[in-house]
């Protein structure tokens, strides 16, 4: 919740970096401007300012939390749905749980995606390359609803699937060894 919300926010600079770095942001020479993650902050910083380096900051602490939601709700609606085996050994146990962290995460993935389209789009807007600028949040998902469709919102959504499913399928069966070593060690 709060951790994971505080974490972002402390970090978001780095995670502005990432996008403008592999944002394919490039000037009429076709030369990029961004090319590591310090050269990348000081240069928005110091073009743009300080704040600039927070673009994009609100989708980012407003998605956390039903993505958090959504990946732990799908793994506990699957565990309902599909209850532990009493006989089962520890090993299946595992397996269960790294299914249906994967499962959480294709999940959350594909019902946040669009805030996190809309998060890149206000983190590269007003960066060198760019021409696209937004009054805030909501303003970009209009012009850009306006401008492209709905299907925009899911450009890319595939790539962020191929990766969420197996973070969170480890993520969740590391959890599971984890409680399972803890257990045998009470």
């Amino acid at each position: 919740g709060m951790a994971g919300v505080t974490a972002s926010a402390a970090t978001y600079p780095l995670d502005l970096a990432r996008g403008r770095i592999t944002g394919k942001l490039a000037g009429a020479d076709k030369k990029k401007h961004y090319s590591g993650i310090i050269r990348t902050v000081v240069l928005t910083a110091k073009e743009e300012g300080i704040g600039a380096l927070y673009k994009g900051v609100t989708p980012t602490l407003m998605g956390a939390l039903p993505y958090e939601g959504i990946k732990f709700g799908t793994v506990g609606v699957l565990e309902g749905m599909f209850p532990k085996d009493p006989n089962s050994d520890n090993q299946v146990l595992i397996y269960r749980k790294v299914l249906f962290g994967g499962c959480g995460g294709i999940m959350a993935g594909l019902i946040t995606y669009p805030n996190d389209t809309i998060r890149r789009m206000l983190q590269l807007q007003g960066s060198r390359g760019t021409t696209d600028v937004y009054e805030g949040y909501w303003d970009c998902v209009k012009k850009t609803y306006a401008r492209y469709g709905f299907q925009r919102f899911y450009h890319g959504v595939t790539v962020n699937i191929i990766r969420m499913a197996p973070n969170t399928a480890i993520q969740f069966g590391s959890y599971e060894i984890l409680k399972q070593l803890t257990d045998k060690m009470l």
